[in-house]
Order: structure tokens, then C-alpha cells, then sequence
């Protein structure tokens, strides 16, 4: 069964950086999609950012500009450089994989980003 590792989650101040991995144990060029979510406390999970199989990316208008979600076929790592980070950023930030056809979605066990102001 495949399984997402992320890593890299922490503490940063207002205005810093930190990136994210995603490791797949197997290649994610088997995933049609591979996305980064996040939940804050008492929020439902919302979409940060994902990339296709044919390295197609889309943000979420609140990351648009600072976060950057990449993919490395190689390593069968996804990442995700968070810049400009803000309070508002505080998470659990979660790697997915999908499979369309048949459906599948696999979520890693998530990695805490906290940001202080």
C-alpha cells in the first residue's frame, strides 16, 4: 500500500519561509494528482495547492504569489516552499495523492506549520 511522508513542518515568525516534502513510497507519476492541504483548528480542510502528472499547478488565491508546490519524479518527492508566510498560515498541512481512474486519494499524517506574528 503507498504511503506519504511529509516532512519539514515548524516554527517560523511572520514574514519567513519553510518548505515542505512530500515522500511517496513509489513513483508519483502514478498519481494523477498530488496536492498539499491544510487544517487549522476548528476549520474544515481546505486545498493549498496540487500538481498534475503533466506538471500542471494551481494555488488557492490566499497562497497565490508566495507558496510554490513542485514535484521531483526522481526522488518521488513533492514539495511545497511556503514564502511570505502569515499567521493566518498556521496549520496541519497534509500531502495527497489521487488517482482518478479508478478513484483513489491517499493522505499522508500531516505536518505542523506554525507561524507567529
Amino acid at each position: 500500500q503507498v504511503q506519504l511522508v511529509e516532512s519539514g513542518g515548524g516554527l517560523v515568525q511572520a514574514g519567513g519561509s519553510l518548505g515542505l516534502s512530500c515522500v511517496a513510497s513509489r513513483s508519483i507519476l502514478s498519481f494523477d494528482v498530488m496536492g498539499w492541504y491544510r487544517q487549522a483548528p476548528g476549520k474544515q480542510r481546505e486545498l493549498v495547492a496540487t500538481i498534475t502528472s503533466g506538471g500542471t499547478t494551481n494555488y488557492a488565491d490566499s497562497v497565490k504569489g508566495r507558496f510554490t508546490i513542485s514535484g521531483d519524479n526522481a526522488k518521488s518527492t513533492v514539495y511545497l516552499q511556503m514564502n511570505s508566510l502569515k499567521p493566518e498560515d498556521t496549520a496541519v498541512y497534509y500531502c495527497n495523492g489521487k488517482s482518478l481512474s479508478p478513484y483513489r486519494s491517499k493522505w499522508g499524517q500531516g505536518t505542523q506549520v506554525t507561524v507567529s506574528s
